[in-house]
């Protein structure tokens, strides 16, 4: 027998002592979800007892019909009886097991497709609720791939437990009693052994192999995240000409793939030659001892043709339990590592009955003494502190590295502030003491704080304080959909007329019906269809259009030539007006109508001032200002 879970992609599995734990907590997770469909699974439960019962009738059935067949030839009784008996119970037992069988994956289908749907909508959910830091760690290829086999996983794992593991253990009963029954207990016994060693053999022999799945698997997983990541960074391998050099590393992977796999498929061919050698001993043993008692005039040939006949049901489904039982681990791996993935901590979460941020009244912003540091050996910023008051705009500006794009994100709250990132997997509950750290690595009053509308936004939850912000980031990458569904992603529930506004207000709206699918245009994977201008007057769109009462502004026309940047200008001036708003730049010509303009360096305000203010001060700004003005407006963009 072949294995066809060898040509499923499985994780890796550890080793066996914890392997055996880990895979009970995993069954313990998942039961809940189906244990919602409790009313299904008895039903399901009921069918599969049912059919098992009608097929174990079979040889039943046969033996007496053998028997009977004593009948002198001759006799009318023989031509009614025998062939209409056999007909009609064989078909009518044959019937039941198939209807039942049917009825039971119909009935239990609803569970397996609800538990599925509800544990792959949760693990998304988790996902998106998990920080930045996560996300700009994790490998997208790799991650998406475990999500993909843990959802199979489970439907498949349902499919074997229910469809495969109780029917047979349900029929091996039924077989077992009926032997002890009506012969005895040496057919019993023999059966016994058989299955014992057929058990111990093939778990012994599936921990044996354990190790050569593990190599296959990550080389597989290797493999797929190397290929996704060439694949979505396509034009950077053109850019460098390093089509060759991509291959080189796939094929790499792939042949790593080749070996562990052939060293799997080695070992499996041992695995199915031993489990068939166990199989058939037993079949022999049995069939020796029934010959014996026939031969004695124990036994009849009816009970030859039933034990022959029992055995041969028994051993087609044991023939697969090896298979199902390493699609079992199998599939339970994939879960656990699906499951790993919702048990990653939120680096940023809520405080336990956090309320929502309220932003009825003037919301200003306020960054006070803030510190931050992506990773402990290198902070960025050092006890920053500013305000921006309602309705007022404040410019940072500064060389790359400075900390700048830093403020948005702690704003937005995907990261809070702190000198070190979390260190323990429990980074959850309220805010520490005054001035305390609370031992999970997570900020104390003494790492500063940010405030919106006077609210600390590490008080409030992390939902209201993204709607209460609007940002047009540096670098737009927009859904592989229409301009449309693009633009209304900053309100999903606007109107086509209020889609139209927003793009008139980012200058795109001409462009978009001058092409030929209008806002039906489809933008590309990633955006990449459009132009680093249009990509960004997309965003700026998709944020009028949101229109919430603080915005965020980083390097908002930095794709744009002169002529757009001075037109979006513009309109970004109107679209800001009543509202507050933090503008990060390196232009420093977009700026200049700031209420404030802060020049922040090496993660500290090094200059603040308004523009005349600080042109007259012939500081750092000042030169700045003038390095620019000789370069030429285009030029600054750099």
């Amino acid at each position: 027998m072949r294995d066809r879970a060898e040509r499923s992609n499985a994780p890796p599995e550890t080793g066996a002592p914890a392997r055996s734990r880990s895979d009970w907590r995993t069954l313990g997770r998942l039961l809940p979800y189906l244990w919602q469909y409790k009313g299904r699974v008895a039903a399901a439960l009921l069918c599969v007892v049912v059919a098992k019962l009608a097929n174990v009738g079979v040889p039943v059935l046969l033996k007496h019909l053998v028997d009977a067949m004593t009948i002198p030839p001759g006799d009318p009784a023989a031509l009614l009886v025998v062939p209409a008996g056999l007909l009609l119970a064989y078909g009518a037992l044959r019937l039941m097991t198939s209807v039942f069988t049917e009825l039971r994956e119909l009935v239990f289908s609803k569970a397996t497709q609800g538990a599925t749907r509800q544990v792959a909508l949760q693990t998304f959910e988790h996902l998106h609720a998990l920080g930045l830091r996560f996300h700009l760690e994790r490998q997208t290829g790799g991650m998406t791939r475990d999500i993909e086999r843990g959802v199979r996983a489970i439907e498949s794992l349902v499919t074997y437990s229910l469809y495969s593991i109780v029917p047979t253990l349900v029929e091996v009963g039924l077989v077992l009693g009926i032997l002890g029954a009506k012969f005895d207990a040496g057919f019993v016994w023999i059966t016994l052994a058989a299955l014992a060693a057929y058990a111990a053999f093939t778990v012994k022999m599936t921990e044996w192999r354990t190790r050569f799945r593990v190599e296959a698997n990550a080389a597989d997983s290797q493999a797929h995240a190397r290929a996704v990541d060439s694949l979505l960074n396509y034009e950077t391998v053109k850019y460098f000409n390093n089509e060759a050099f991509e291959a080189r590393r796939y094929d790499e992977s792939l042949r790593h793939y080749r070996r562990s796999r052939l060293k799997a498929q080695t070992s499996l061919s041992l695995l199915n030659t031993g489990q068939q050698l166990i199989i058939a001993t037993g079949l022999v043993a049995m069939l020796w001892r029934a010959t014996q008692g026939v031969a004695d005039g124990r036994l009849t040939l009816g009970d030859l043709v039933m034990v022959n006949a029992f055995m041969i049901q028994l051993y087609i489904p044991l023939n697969f339990l090896g298979m199902i039982y390493r699609e079992i681990k199998q599939n339970l791996t994939d879960l656990e590592r699906m499951f790993a993935l919702t048990d990653r901590p939120q680096e940023v979460a809520d405080a336990p009955g956090a309320p929502e941020l309220r932003t009825h009244g003037p919301v200003g912003v306020r960054f006070e003494d803030v510190r931050f540091a992506y990773e402990p050996a290198r902070p960025i910023l050092h006890g920053v502190s500013f305000e921006i008051p309602a309705g007022k705009t404040v410019a940072v500006v500064g060389p790359s590295g400075a900390g700048k794009s830093t403020l948005a994100r702690l704003l937005y709250r995907f990261y809070d502030p702190g000198i070190s990132p979390p260190r323990s997997p429990a980074a959850r509950g309220a805010l520490p003491p005054e001035g305390a750290a609370d031992g999970l690595g997570r900020p104390g009053a003494d790492d500063g704080r940010i405030l919106i509308a006077g609210q600390d936004i590490r008080t409030v939850t992390q939902a209201s304080v993204r709607r209460a912000i609007g940002i047009v980031p540096q670098d737009t990458v927009l859904f592989n959909d229409t301009v449309a569904y693009n633009i209304r992603y900053g309100r999903p529930d606007a109107s086509d007329a209020e889609v139209q506004a927003a793009a008139r207000g980012a200058h795109i709206h001409d462009f978009i019906m001058s092409t030929p699918g209008g806002y039906q245009t489809l933008v590309g994977e990633r955006g990449l269809k459009l132009s680093g201008g249009e990509k960004q007057r997309v965003a700026i769109a998709r944020t009028l259009l949101k229109n919430p009462p603080v915005l965020i502004f980083d390097e908002a026309t930095s794709a744009l030539d002169s002529g757009n940047e001075r037109a979006i200008q513009a309109e970004l001036r109107s679209a800001a007006k009543g509202k507050t708003v933090l503008v990060i730049a390196h232009r420093l010509s977009t700026v200049v109508d700031a209420h404030e303009i802060l020049v922040l360096e090496g993660g500290r305000i090094a200059e603040r001032g308004t523009h005349l203010a600080l042109l007259a001060a012939n500081g750092r700004y000042a030169r700045m200002w003038a390095l620019q003005q000789a370069a030429g407006p285009d030029a600054a963009a750099a």
